[in-house]
């Protein structure tokens, strides 16, 4: 776990860097990425104030500020910023130079990969992990959005998988997680815990019995996101470690906007892009 602090970019966008994608000027390729938080754009209320989850019932219009601002802070254009409809499944899309970065056009998905230089992958989340991937020699990229489901399903799998296809193997990857929602907060279930361990019966290590009441329990999703990243062959994962739970955390959480009887919640977007940089010429 890395304890890090969120940064302002350029436009007003601020976002959670991982330190060692943050200078690439002496690879092939750049990493420029963010795990953005809910302030720098411009949506009001409880969706204050970069919403940029087109699934909320924000203005569509302040949603695309929002985006178009993340987009620029990172040095890319809207139109080069692809995203999914996300639908807690395992489908893992490629983005290649036929793909198309409008809204419509949207693949039901929850993870996505590419290997081309000026594109930029897009997840949204609020609670749920996002992963982001990079294989910074090869120059090859993914992103994913886990939540129990996905993860229990296979998503993280499936995106190292369709990156081995790009000529990757999996001690050329790494793998950052973001914010997510936190152990001490996420109470579930018997039926969670029962269909996660249906799934994979050595993950009883990430719950926990809640203190508080029976039947219930904390589960630790970024811990097993982070086993199941490990077990697929990576070995180096950075979990940020940042709760997306609470008040005071300057994040969207849907859980949170629950507890407090909100209509909904906004998302957060984390986003990495791929750059060749400039081959330095001979003197």
């Amino acid at each position: 776990m890395t304890a890090t602090m969120p940064i302002n970019l350029e436009g007003g966008p601020q976002c959670y860097q991982h330190a060692g994608w943050q200078d690439g000027a002496a690879r092939k390729w750049h990493i420029r990425h963010g795990f953005f938080t809910a302030n720098g754009g411009v949506s009001t209320g409880f969706y204050q104030s970069l919403n940029c989850g087109f699934g909320s019932n924000d203005d569509p219009a302040l949603i695309a500020e929002n985006r178009r601002r993340v987009a620029n802070s990172l040095g890319f254009q809207p139109d080069q910023v692809f995203g999914l409809r996300q639908t807690h499944s395992a489908r893992v899309v490629t983005i290649d130079s036929t793909s198309d970065a409008s809204i419509d056009a949207r693949a039901d998905a929850d993870a996505l990969i590419t290997n081309n230089s000026g594109y930029a992958l897009a997840i949204l989340t609020a609670d749920c992990v996002p992963v982001l991937f990079a294989a910074p020699e090869m120059g090859v990229i993914g992103a994913a959005h886990a939540g129990w489901r996905g993860a229990v399903d296979g998503v993280l799998e499936a995106t190292i998988a369709m990156m081995a296809k790009q000529g990757i193997t999996p001690d050329q990857i790494e793998a950052v997680i973001g914010p997510a929602i936190q152990q001490a907060n996420y109470q579930v279930g018997d039926d969670l815990r029962h269909a996660v361990l249906a799934a994979h019966d050595d993950a009883e290590v990430f719950f926990d019995p809640d203190q508080d009441m029976d039947g219930k329990y904390r589960f630790d999703l970024p811990g097993f996101v982070q086993s199941r990243l490990r077990k697929a062959g990576l070995d180096k994962v950075t979990d940020l470690g940042i709760d997306t739970y609470g008040e005071s955390s300057g994040l969207f959480s849907h859980r949170h906007a629950t507890h407090a009887a909100l209509p909904d919640s906004g998302r957060q977007i984390s986003v990495i892009g791929l750059v060749q940089n400039p081959t330095p010429k001979m003197t």
